[in-house]
């Protein structure tokens, strides 16, 4: 399992981020093209609409010809005796004309009218898919203030809780509530949202009618995107407060990574516990879980060992838990120690916040153990209560 780092986590915050926005950006200009092609639609109707209308005027008047060509040639044809052969022959080509030319623009009108309705049709779809882009755009807006203003703040606010050695057992107690306070929002919040995108972008894929193909290859890459970020936004929230630390107690959340490890790297780890196992105040129970869970990551990433051992020993007053390893080892004496490149100096921190020690055993080609103590008792000598 890897340890939980406030600037590797602010990193993949940054990374998500940057990954919403390309996706914002990518809904944008569908949004930008739907509501382009909106207005020529629009445009598209009126033009069709003034031509029928302009239609229907000349069919009326063709009408009107019409009739008054066919009066004309029952009234030549009644008095054929007095007509000449050419007012008869000119009477019937003129209606026979007439009629022609009002079939021809019955039916431009009747195209017309499909024309114009179709166009409403596809005018009344657009304005749904635009609405709805322009939804989702400000959903994504949303994630992305939620992410970039509310997080940053958390950030920070765990940040300066690390970072102070004064406030004693009151600093774990706020910093692991405000991580699990984060961990609940974002699975309730962001992670919620984006999976209400990815079904969103599946709804424009469906709806977009203008360039169709640029439309779903637009929305495919966005829903592949989304699902990487919802999938890196739960790890956060595995690696900000791992459940069975919460439901199960210390024993067990060890246990959880050290099966983790066992999985991911095929080390052969192991835990025992000595002493009536049982809950124990939050604040101690996490923080010591914290500095052995720092204890693993090291053996995990510098160690190089095959064997892990761990034990958890709970006594009256106290509780202990040991790290061991098989692994190179190092000289406690070289600057990676002293400097705090394996993470001891914040260990040490945490556990003087709890009146704990932090002590290391360790040499090259010797392996190291690390073994991590906490009192249990309140600062007046009163044991702390026993969780049931």
């Amino acid at each position: 399992m890897v340890n939980i780092d406030i600037k590797a986590l602010d990193k993949i915050v940054k990374q998500t981020l940057a990954s919403i926005r390309g996706s914002r950006s990518q809904i944008y200009d569908i949004y930008e093209a739907a509501r382009d092609e909106l207005e020529s639609v629009k445009r598209d109707v009126e033009r069709v609409k003034k031509e029928t209308a302009d239609v229907i005027f000349k069919v009326d008047e063709l009408e009107r010809n019409e009739r008054k060509a066919r009066i004309h040639l029952m009234e030549v044809s009644r008095d054929f005796k007095i007509r000449t052969e050419d007012e008869v022959r000119e009477a019937y080509e003129n209606a026979r004309k007439i009629q022609i030319d009002v079939a021809v623009a019955r039916e431009q009108e009747q195209n017309l009218r499909r024309q114009r309705d179709e166009l409403e049709i596809r005018l009344r779809n657009l304005g749904g898919t635009v609405v709805k882009a322009e939804q989702l755009v400000s959903q994504v807006g949303v994630v992305l203030d939620y992410l970039g203003n509310q997080i940053n703040v958390a950030f920070s606010q765990m940040e300066s809780l690390q970072n102070s050695h004064v406030l004693g057992a009151r600093i774990i107690r706020s910093q692991e509530e405000e991580r699990r306070r984060v961990a609940r929002d974002i699975h309730d919040g962001p992670a919620q949202a984006i999976a209400n995108i990815v079904f969103r972008a599946e709804v424009c894929e469906r709806l977009i009618d203008t360039d169709t193909e640029r439309a779903k290859i637009e929305l495919k890459s966005l829903r592949a995107h989304i699902r990487n970020t919802l999938t890196e936004i739960r790890r956060i929230i595995f690696d900000l407060r791992p459940m069975a630390i919460d439901d199960l107690g210390l024993v067990p959340a060890l246990r959880s990574i050290l099966e983790a490890i066992r999985d991911q790297n095929g080390l052969f780890a192991e835990i025992s516990v000595i002493g009536d196992e049982r809950r124990i105040e939050d604040h101690i129970e996490i923080g010591v879980f914290r500095v052995a869970q720092e204890a693993l990551n090291n053996v995990v990433k510098h160690a190089n060992a095959s064997t892990i051992r761990v034990r958890v020993e709970f006594a009256p007053n106290a509780v202990a838990v040991s790290v061991e390893d098989n692994g190179k080892g190092f000289d406690q004496s070289s600057e990676e120690a002293t400097t705090g490149h394996f993470g001891l100096l914040g260990m040490r921190e945490r556990l003087q916040l709890l009146d704990g020690t932090l002590t290391i055993k360790s040499a090259k080609g010797r392996g190291t153990k690390i073994l991590i103590t906490a009192p249990l008792q309140q600062p007046d000598g009163v044991l702390v209560p026993k969780k049931r």
